[in-house]
């Protein structure tokens, strides 16, 4: 069976799409075994994917290859979550961050609000 790295994460739904799944493995948005890989590549048994968001890594081990996309409820038998809860706790902080710096309805950023949330997402990564 062929398979392709931007396929396997698009089965398993770590993305939406499967051209979201290449984007961020060709950006280093995903990693493969703590390396920038490209789309292309066959993924394998025992591999370790990292993908970050915001601030956090989430760490995922590849259990079991598949060929075709699986429910939410079946993905957790080809992918197991190795994610550490540190990194889960420091997503949730940033995120209650984010919510606590704008209230919810107060329109559109202006241009010193946009300049300050970058300086403040600047910090995270």
């Amino acid at each position: 069976m062929s398979l392709r790295w931007d396929k396997y994460i698009w089965s398993v739904r770590l993305a939406k799409t499967r051209s979201q799944a290449s984007e961020a493995l060709s950006k280093g948005k995903i990693k493969i075994n703590h390396s920038n890989s490209k789309p292309s590549k066959e993924p394998k048994v025992g591999d370790t994917i990292q993908i970050s968001h915001n601030s956090a890594i989430f760490s995922y081990k590849v259990i079991q290859l598949l060929d075709r996309r699986v429910g939410a409820k079946l993905a957790v038998d080809y992918i197991i979550d190795t994610t550490p809860i540190e990194e889960i706790e420091k997503l949730k902080t940033y995120q209650l961050a984010q919510q606590n710096y704008r209230s919810n309805g107060s329109g559109k950023p202006s241009k010193k609000d946009r300049r300050d949330i970058d300086e403040y997402q600047s910090d995270w990564e």
